[in-house]
């Protein structure tokens, strides 16, 4: 084959190819095979390397080239990517389609663009005449981190455009919910622990180093605006439409209404699709079409007043109860929970859901056999909401909590005052199993490739018995385990190793301190600074140590107390310390300047970075933090996914509510 007749036939693999990765991953209409495509693939890919000139950046075998990196890179957002007003019902829709009838000159006629609100993770690409050259997440709306390796492994994302024009999009990032289901197979295949749900899968794949793992993670992206969208169109609608006619990925689901009627019709259709649609929604986003409209109508301090999400109450099913179960948790609590009958909910098929106590058990009278209504609180955690007792089957016996743990047979304690009952063997197999899951998360030791099947079987098989013997493991050992090649044994260890290197408060939030939060834990480490000093408190000096804490009261410095004296805990934080872990806490600069001294704030719900860095901008800006919600807590920085209950409480505590976005520009206007 000449030169000539391979450029030719380059060129007509590539635009086959890219009109495949089009319809397959934007339409969702393929018209060929998987077998055929990757035939293309290769015959792409051989030609490639016979005729390495060919070769170009927005190829399709260049999705996936570079190297893994170290760390990721914060970029800033040409314009703020701010959040949208939340509302909850018919009341609160019609307040905001009122106010932006009165923002209007009277008599203008209003034309709305409703949208599916899509529950992924929100990004920024960047387009330089017609070239993908950036993407970035959300981040804290203000600034994101960089991500444009990773987006270009998405093949619906295209890397050239047939316009020559710059564009700033955005978009969201989500995970088909059948998709999902052969990821998480993998997953536990390699002994991982399965994404609880298609979102948490979307924004964890964001920021992995390695773009060839991100490859592995099915991702797809729908854009829903065109930043400076004036340019081509006049109005949002005819931008989706735009967007969509040069080949870039869009929801295609928008519809225009320009009354209340339409518009509630338009949410209920959008509502009744919820669980037909490949992907997760969780409201709907509804919009002032027109671009001039938008211009005049402007914006508060934290949303737009031209643009509102309406968010769907949480999906409900009904299913029977097959069992009501214990599970015994870290600290030896036993909890109550309902094994169901398999039910779709929320885009996943649900078969647990948790009772609490025995005292919710008794209040709901729920028992095996009922026919009952679960949903998931803040569309995540599946709970039991009501039984319907008219259709009890029959007379099953109430539900009593046992005498013995159902996981080792010792006897169930319950201290005075406290609903939950215990189990009162201090190295109870399942919950030491639940201690070293908790101590290896992300906000804790941030051990990677410790999953629940791993520890599962180093507790089964006496290799691990608390986790300071999680320091001892070796590779040799770990790969003797059921679904453990060497290379994964030796990943494990790796990061293990790696964890020795976290300050001493993310140690003291792993080993699970009774009622010591992560802001807690912070000030206890400062407050010792180093685990070798804490270790040699009495409980006088611990009391004398934390009584002089703002934010530690009474029954926190007894539980320190307990724990530091505990003959089970105290063991573990020795050997802990023999083996080099978290030896030091840096203690933090007392920031006594600056507008947020004497502001307090509580941190809730899915974060877009982790939630010690926003603690710590906050600290650095001289405010305060609160562990939990309470009266006087000036601000609640609500994340996704914050239930309705919490928004209703800092409401009555007078507690304003920021998002990230406006946590970013007071804290920037602070140090401004």
């Amino acid at each position: 084959m000449s030169l000539l007749q391979a450029s030719e036939r380059h060129a007509a693999l590539v635009h086959e190819i890219r009109q495949h990765d089009h319809r397959y991953y934007v339409l969702d209409e393929p018209v060929v095979s998987d077998f055929a495509y990757d035939a293309l693939y290769r015959e792409l890919r051989d030609l490639e390397a016979a005729q390495p000139q060919l070769v170009t950046p927005d190829s399709p075998t260049q999705r996936v080239g570079s190297a893994p990196r170290s760390s990721l890179v914060t970029v800033e957002h040409a314009v703020p990517m701010t959040s949208l007003d939340n509302t909850y019902d018919a009341g609160e829709l019609r307040e905001f389609l009122r106010r932006v009838r009165d923002g209007l000159p009277t008599g203008t006629p209003v034309r709305f663009c409703i949208e599916p609100k899509l529950d992924g993770a929100s990004v920024e690409l960047v387009y330089r005449a017609g070239q993908l050259v950036q993407a970035s997440t959300r981040g804290d709306g203000l600034r994101g981190e960089e991500i444009t390796e990773n987006i270009r492994t998405l093949r619906g994302v295209p890397l050239r455009l047939p316009v020559e024009q710059d564009l700033v999009l955005r978009g969201e990032i989500v995970i088909y919910r059948s998709d999902l289901a052969q990821v998480n197979e993998l997953r536990v295949e390699r002994g991982e622990a399965p994404f609880a749900n298609p979102r948490n899968a979307a924004s964890g794949s964001l920021r992995l180093l390695d773009p060839r793992e991100v490859n592995e993670r099915r991702l797809r992206l729908f854009l829903w605006q065109l930043v400076d969208g004036e340019a081509v169109a006049s109005t949002h609608s005819a931008v989706l439409d735009w967007l969509a006619s040069i080949g870039l990925p869009t929801h295609r689901r928008h519809r225009l209404c320009t009354s209340v009627e339409e518009i509630e019709q338009a949410l209920e259709e959008l509502k009744g699709l919820r669980a037909s649609l490949p992907f997760d929604i969780d409201g709907a986003v509804i919009k002032v079409d027109e671009f001039r409209q938008q211009a005049i109508l402007g914006k508060t301090a934290k949303f737009p007043r031209w643009a509102v999400a309406f968010k769907f109450a949480a999906e409900q099913a009904q299913t029977r109860v097959l069992d009501i179960v214990l599970q015994v948790g870290r600290t030896g609590v036993l909890t109550p929970v309902a094994q169901l009958e398999p039910v779709a909910l929320a885009g996943t098929i649900v078969s647990r859901a948790s009772l609490h106590n025995a005292q919710i058990i008794e209040q709901l009278g729920v028992r095996p056999g009922d026919l009952v209504t679960i949903e998931k609180a803040g569309e995540i955690i599946p709970q039991v909401v009501a039984v319907s007792l008219a259709e009890r089957l029959g007379e099953a016996p109430a539900f009593q909590m046992p005498e013995h743990c159902p996981a080792c047979s010792w006897p169930v304690i319950q201290r005075p005052g406290e609903v939950a009952a215990r189990c009162s063997n201090l190295r109870c197999p399942a919950a030491v199993k639940q201690a070293i899951v908790h101590f290896a998360r992300r906000y804790a030791m941030d051990i990677d490739h410790l999953g629940e099947a791993l520890v599962e079987q180093l507790v089964d098989r006496a290799l691990v018995a608390d986790v300071a013997e999680l320091y001892g493991l070796s590779a040799s050992t770990l790969a003797s385990l059921e679904r453990i090649g060497p290379k994964s044994a030796e990943n494990v260890v790796q990061a293990v190793q790696a964890s020795k290197q976290r300050p001493l408060a993310r140690l003291l939030t792993g080993v699970g301190i009774e009622l010591v939060g992560q802001v807690a834990a912070v000030q206890l480490a400062e407050a010792a600074g180093s685990l070798e000093e804490l270790l040699r408190w009495s409980p006088e000096d611990t009391a004398g140590r934390l009584g002089e804490l703002s934010r530690f009261g009474p029954k926190m410095v007894e539980s320190v107390q307990r724990f530091l004296s505990d003959p089970a805990q105290r063991p573990v934080l020795e050997k802990l310390l023999e083996l080099g872990v978290a030896l030091q806490q840096p203690r933090a600069e007392v920031v006594t300047t600056g507008v947020m001294q004497g502001k307090s704030f509580c941190v809730t719900g899915v974060l877009s970075r982790r939630r010690e860095d926003v603690h710590a901008d906050i600290r650095a800006a001289g405010g305060e933090l609160h562990d939990r919600l309470k009266a006087g807590t000036t601000y609640l920085v609500a994340g996704d996914k914050v239930g309705k209950s919490k928004l209703d409480s800092a409401k009555k505590h007078g507690t304003e509510v920021l998002d990230e976005a406006a946590l970013g520009r007071l804290l920037t206007a602070d140090a401004g």
